[in-house]
């Protein structure tokens, strides 16, 4: 669990290659800049902890390109005290982001091994989310709805009605939709009925599943 100047070094690499992609948003950028990144994959493939990629996880899953991640953070503009679902916990690095950004954060996780794994790892390095959920994401979690911001880290062949109607009125749901690639998109809940969409182009998720597995 070291976190070395050299670490520190990488991050600042990667924040200012994000920003060279477009991420302008500092507090997106900073957070990037303190989350030891290496320690959310296995420790032989540390050298490519701070490249701007993808990178194989336990259970076939995936920790998103850091782009990606920024992204997805940035694009929610994310307050402090937003309270936050987030739906596929995975590495739990999406997770530590948006606690460095100051929300309340709920995650659910399908995959038991992740599940289990991430929930004992995030809290070893200080960040301890609202809650931790094994579950069906495409539910979304009721009993804790209205949320200010819904974020789907995994690709959805459609978009669930369950997330959708756990907003609140100004809330907005980030979903990457789509089967081989995904279109990024964004709705914004207007009224009880109403929904503004907003499509983002083109990412590359692993796909979101039903029920646990």
């Amino acid at each position: 669990m070291k976190d070395t100047s050299k670490h520190q070094g990488l991050r600042n690499q990667l924040a200012n290659v994000l920003a060279a992609k477009g991420i302008t948003d500092t507090n997106v950028l900073n957070a990037v800049r303190k989350i030891p990144r290496h320690l959310f994959i296995d420790s032989s493939f540390e050298a490519h902890a701070y490249q701007d990629k993808a990178f194989p996880i336990a259970a076939e899953q995936t920790i998103s390109m850091p782009y990606t991640v920024a992204f997805q953070s940035q694009t929610l503009e994310i307050n402090i005290g937003d309270k936050i679902l987030e739906i596929g916990t995975g590495s739990g690095y999406q997770t530590a982001i948006l606690l460095e950004l100051k929300a309340e954060v709920y995650s659910i996780e399908r995959q038991k091994e992740l599940f289990k794994r991430t929930s004992l790892f995030l809290p070893k390095i200080g960040y301890k989310p609202k809650k931790f959920i094994f579950g069906d994401g495409y539910k979304g979690l009721k009993e804790q709805a209205p949320f200010d911001k819904i974020i789907v880290t995994a690709g959805a062949p459609y978009v669930p009605n369950p997330l959708l109607s756990q907003l609140k009125i100004g809330g907005m749901l980030l979903i990457p939709v789509g089967d081989k690639t995904q279109i990024m998109t964004l709705f914004i809940r207007k009224s009880a009925i109403e929904f503004e969409k907003k499509e983002l182009g083109d990412f590359a998720f692993v796909p979101m599943l039903e029920e646990k597995n």
